[in-house]
């Protein structure tokens, strides 16, 4: 009997030991061959795809770019055009600004409060979905709240100009990216541009980088314009590409750019037509008597008709002629 318990007990360690199984009331070890069987032995099964996140705006840009330097000395002086070319109409963008995620980047005001570079890449993830909200309380550099009614269109001379257009950017009363602007700089010179980038992006559903930069001579409040800058993304600058300087100027109004007082040019006076000198002096020859008068004299009144000659010429002309002078109107 007890021969056979022993052969039993026996046995069932065997079939424990060749079936894997874990005695009961004990733990796997860690590096035990049972652990490596089940890992080893799951089927291999093919990653499941991840899914792209979407991009989301960005407040701060992947690469802040500098500041661009320009010389006002290499800018044409205004002569009837809002804007001019610059660069060859080439943006000054380098391949490690290029990003086809939207963001946003304003420069913070310097010691005289004045505004810098505005750079973003527009998408339609940040332009606005509802209307522009208030912006009168921010006072930019060299703003002056001043009237030339029926000269300035609006009358205003100076609007609060966005950097990045609110249509783009979706930016309200933000003091970094508003600078006081003239009614022409903003409506003739920076929203055709703003148009143009908003139409694409709107049109196309690309990202457009675009860039802002105020030009200040020295130390005056009031720029002298912008820089504006833009190339479209994803087709590589072939939908939108521009670099312009758009001046800081009204047509009509002198402005003092150290502080932007201004005053009317009154226009100059039309000049007077001149006069056109006749080439001689109109006579009356009376061929009867060989003498010539003044039209006015009274001795005309006299002079037969069939004496009468009527002479346009000098004086000297009509004494080579022959004829003397008439002692009465002293011609």
């Amino acid at each position: 009997m007890k021969n056979r318990a022993r052969f039993l007990s026996l046995m069932l360690a065997l079939a424990l030991v060749f079936s894997g199984c874990e005695p009961l009331g004990t733990e796997p070890a860690a590096d035990s061959a049972a652990s490596i069987v089940v890992e080893t032995a799951a089927p291999t099964q093919s990653p499941s795809p991840t899914a792209t996140p979407t991009p989301t705006p960005s407040l701060t840009p992947i690469s802040t770019p500098a500041p661009v330097s320009i010389d006002l000395a290499g800018i044409p002086a205004y002569d009837g055009a809002a804007y001019v070319e610059v660069n060859g109409n080439a943006p000054y963008f380098t391949e490690d600004n290029y990003t086809e995620v939207s963001f946003e980047s304003y420069s913070e005001l310097d010691s005289l409060g004045r505004c810098g570079t505005a750079f973003a890449c527009i998408g339609e993830d940040i332009m606005p979905t509802e209307e522009r909200g208030e912006i009168g309380q921010v006072k930019p550099s060299g703003w002056h709240t001043v009237r030339y009614d029926g000269i300035v269109d609006g009358n205003y001379l100076y609007n609060r100009c966005h950097l990045i257009g609110y249509q783009l950017s979706g930016e309200n009363a933000n003091t970094q990216n508003l600078i006081t602007g003239t009614r022409y700089l903003n409506i003739e010179g920076m929203l055709p541009f703003e148009n143009m980038v908003a139409d694409y992006v709107k049109e196309t559903k690309n990202h457009v980088l675009y860039r802002v930069t105020p030009v200040f001579d020295g130390d005056n409040l009031l720029a002298n314009g912008v820089l504006l800058e833009g190339r479209s993304m994803e087709d590589g600058g072939a939908g939108i590409s521009f670099c312009v300087f758009a001046y800081n100027v009204q047509p009509s109004i002198r402005i003092d750019y150290t502080d932007g007082a201004s005053t009317y040019i009154e226009p100059e006076a039309a000049p007077e037509p001149e006069q056109t000198q006749p080439v001689g002096s109109e006579y009356i020859l009376n061929t009867n008597t060989g003498k010539f008068h003044r039209p006015g004299c009274s001795s005309v009144d006299k002079m037969k008709e069939a004496n009468k000659q009527h002479f346009t010429g000098t004086r000297d002309e009509v004494a080579g002629m022959g004829y003397e002078p008439c002692k009465r109107c002293n011609p």
